[in-house]
């Protein structure tokens, strides 16, 4: 077990819904070698309970609960409560990913899993969060800066022109370091409320975006395909939370 990073949580509160008393266990130490505080329950209900009482920074949550379906829960957190929830579960298939996805879940891992990449989306997902730290309105990561309030991105130190679509979908996808945003979330972000289906949209968009940041789908630096799903930004997913100065 690796010692705690400094700076990992400070003293973040983690809500874990699972009926697996072993994986519970293996969860609650994982967590606490890393500084955050956990509190664990077994069923859907108590879990709602513990979104109520507003107790938790974020939610760790099985699908696969003894009383009730983990996406009836997550829709029941969402009607009142923007806490970040990471859905944790067997389920692999690319249906279950999208409606969790679709629900609110702000990402999606699948078990087994290991155990630094749920660390580095809890984190994210802790960074998004209201009340986190400050947004950054400049983001460096090798060898591009995007100045999301100038909207002018560098590569190599030299400027490149992006179309308003391309800024749009990029700010999405940076403004929610290592979030998987589905194929409709974006659309609806990028091109309007009307759109939702037309993935080819998005398709053409991410590949010039793509190729003008020196990116490649076959080894991403910073866009990742999840196939079917949508799109990710994992440019500095695994790295520490900003520094103040970057924010």
């Amino acid at each position: 077990m690796s010692a705690a990073a400094p700076g990992d949580s400070a003293r973040h509160v983690i809500a874990v819904v699972e009926d697996d008393a072993a994986l519970r266990r293996a969860l609650r130490t994982s967590l606490r070698a890393r500084g955050f505080d956990v509190r664990e329950v077994a069923t859907g209900e108590e879990g709602v309970v513990l979104a109520a009482d507003a107790v938790a920074d974020a939610f760790l949550l099985d699908l696969g609960l003894p009383d009730i379906d983990g996406l009836d829960v997550l829709a029941r957190i969402r009607e009142f409560s923007a806490v970040p929830i990471i859905v944790l579960t067997a389920r692999d298939r690319q249906a279950d990913k999208v409606r969790a996805l679709d629900a609110g879940a702000d990402d999606y891992v699948t078990k087994p899993f290991d155990t630094e990449e749920l660390l580095a989306r809890l984190r994210a997902a802790l960074r998004r969060a209201p009340g986190g730290p400050p947004a950054r309105t400049v983001v460096q990561c090798d060898g591009v800066e995007i100045d999301l309030a100038r909207r002018l991105v560098t590569v190599g130190g030299e400027a490149v022109h992006l179309t308003r679509t391309e800024l749009g979908l990029l700010e999405a996808l940076v403004t929610n370091p290592g979030k998987l945003l589905t194929h409709q979330e974006l659309l609806r972000r990028v091109w309007g409320q009307g759109y939702g289906t037309e993935s080819e949209y998005l398709r053409v968009y991410v590949a010039q975006l793509r190729r003008k940041l020196g990116d490649a789908a076959s080894s991403p630096r910073f866009i990742l395909t999840e196939p079917g799903i949508g799109y990710r930004w994992i440019a500095d997913e695994l790295a520490a939370p900003p520094q103040p100065g970057l924010a």
